[in-house]
């Protein structure tokens, strides 16, 4: 099968996490930047700098679309169709389309990782459910019960609009 012809209109993407374009999204407790968007990658996937404070990550949840994260500092516990395993800075986690799964920092600093959804569309819920924050370093905005009820409803109806089940 031939290559397809390259796309002009498509540019090279540099991003770093303290770009003023990048969006940063306070959710579930941690700070996700945005570093490529699937507008950016014509909907092959997108790239999530995540800064995981803590106690910090969300509830057990799946989704029809493959997630890898890359450790960078500290160390994560994901849970995996039941069965927790603890990773540290180094290494990489591939969670398959589907399979139920969850991480949390367990330590007491924060850990930083790298996720990469393929096809895209993760950032997009989180930029719906979350709450933009100027920078990454900006303290988390301080939100009523009634505003993280809000949330959660919000992110338990946008789930199935954007392949997700939160179990």
């Amino acid at each position: 099968m031939p290559i397809p012809d390259d796309d002009p209109t498509r540019e090279l993407t540099v991003s770093g996490r303290d770009d003023p374009v990048v969006a940063h999204i306070f959710l579930a407790g941690d700070t996700y930047s945005v570093l490529v968007t699937g507008e950016q990658t014509a909907g092959r996937y997108c790239l999530i700098d995540m800064e995981i404070p803590p106690g910090g990550g969300p509830p057990p949840h799946r989704h029809d679309f493959e997630e890898m994260f890359t450790i960078l500092s500290g160390e994560i516990a994901f849970t995996f169709r039941g069965v927790t395993t603890t990773v540290a800075a180094g290494n990489t986690v591939n969670i398959p389309a589907n399979a139920p799964h969850n991480f949390v920092n367990r330590s007491d600093v924060s850990a930083r990782m790298l996720c990469l959804c393929s096809p895209a569309g993760q950032e997009e819920f989180f930029d719906r459910v979350g709450d933009r924050i100027p920078t990454r370093t900006s303290p988390p905005p301080e939100l009523t019960a009634e505003q993280i009820a809000e949330r959660r409803t919000l992110a338990a109806e946008l789930a199935p609009v954007y392949a997700t089940e939160m179990l």
